[in-house]
């Protein structure tokens, strides 16, 4: 019922007439569509999704539907990683915070002119959703206290009637209360469930993420949680398109690797017609159908101002990525700089045995596990 409740909600939106993106430009505040660029890089020995993820401000099916054909736990040496650091902006009024929960992504317009503030959020999982609509900023703390409810002590009769503030603390440092009861924006001790639908509905973000936004956020501000997994926004002379995988379809990415495709739904096509304006001659549809069936969240070009973009004409320029990161100058906390790692991998294996692959598979799904 609640699926089919955001997928009514969504097709309102798309049905409303002129969107924002359409012009390119909000009259007041930011002006640009979307935020960041796109960047490449190598994988090293030690990397993994998970650990990338943290590292470039994104959550785990966040880089994972970007690079849906890489082992997340041993991409390999010298694996091209795309990391999806531009991000279209959602198609709703800029101001105060938006929550586009297919994206999984949290947008905070509190700097003016400027760009948005912009962090990966883990999200309420199945049967247990987040709820979409308008709310507001109530209240503020630092140091919450967790109590579960009934429902959670029913379930684990082993937790506690109240967790104060510490590392094992589930909702973190800081919380901002929203105006819908037992539901809040908080950190968390459990940082790699980041970019998942982990949570029993809360808006989850990473220890460092709460302590930046936090001081940003008076009470009062406004709070929006839309359900928009196709966003389409013109970027100087090129419309993108950027498709997420849904609400749904991140469940079985996150795990197994893969997802039923969804063909365009009549709305949808009709969105990207509208935000196209009198350019709809020039969309390249079989590529805006393959970026839906595909799902990897990041932007792709599917028109340009009075040229017809093809498959064959502009494959290479489909997506702009900076140059790039070089690993070898990326130093990990509490590990040795990757250059040394992969000189220390050559002279022993070039790859993972696959005790240490199961080991880091275990390391991982064990930090995942949650009290909430």
């Amino acid at each position: 019922m609640r699926s089919v409740l955001k997928k009514a909600v969504f097709q309102a939106v798309l049905a409303a007439g002129l969107t924002s993106a359409a012009f390119g430009a909000h009259a007041d505040g930011y002006a640009k569509n979307y935020v960041g660029d796109m960047q490449e890089r190598k994988a090293v020995y030690e990397d993994t999704l998970v650990h990338l993820a943290r590292e470039y401000n994104l959550g785990f099916v966040e880089i994972r539907a970007a690079n849906q054909g890489l082992d997340p736990w041993i991409p390999g040496t010298g694996a091209k990683v795309v990391i999806p650091t531009r991000h279209l902006l959602p198609d709703v009024p800029r101001e105060g915070v938006v929550i586009n929960l297919p994206e999984m992504r949290l947008y905070a317009f509190v700097n003016g002119d400027k760009a948005p503030d912009t962090y990966p959020i883990g999200i309420g999982r199945e049967g247990l959703s987040t709820p979409m609509g308008e709310t507001t900023v109530v209240r503020k703390v630092v140091g919450p206290v967790w109590r579960p409810t009934p429902r959670m002590r029913e379930e684990h009769p082993e937790l506690p009637e109240a967790v104060y503030p510490g590392p094992d603390n589930p909702m973190g440092t800081n919380a901002l209360y929203l105006g819908w009861p037992q539901y809040a924006i908080h950190g968390t001790n459990k940082p790699y469930g980041i970019g998942r639908r982990v949570s029993s509905g809360c808006i989850r973000m990473y220890p460092e993420a709460i302590l930046k936004l936090y001081p940003k956020i008076p009470v009062g501000t406004p709070v929006n949680v839309i359900n928009q997994p196709i966003i389409a926004a013109w970027i100087d002379d090129s419309l993108y398109l950027e498709a997420h995988p849904t609400v749904d379809q991140s469940m079985d990415l996150e795990n197994t690797g893969d997802f039923k495709a969804e063909d365009l739904t009549k709305d949808e096509i009709a969105y990207i017609r509208r935000v196209a304006g009198d350019r709809v001659e020039d969309l390249n549809w079989p590529r805006i159908r393959r970026a839906v069936r595909e799902r990897n969240g990041y932007p792709v070009r599917v028109a340009k101002r009075g040229v017809k973009v093809t498959d064959e004409s502009e494959e290479a320029s489909a997506v702009d990525v900076k140059a790039p990161v070089p690993p070898a100058n990326r130093k990990v906390k509490g590990k040795a700089p990757a250059a040394q790692v992969e000189a220390k991998a050559k002279d022993a294996e070039t790859s993972l045995s696959q005790n240490e692959v199961d080991a880091e598979k275990g390391a991982a799904q064990t930090s995942y596990k949650i009290n909430q």
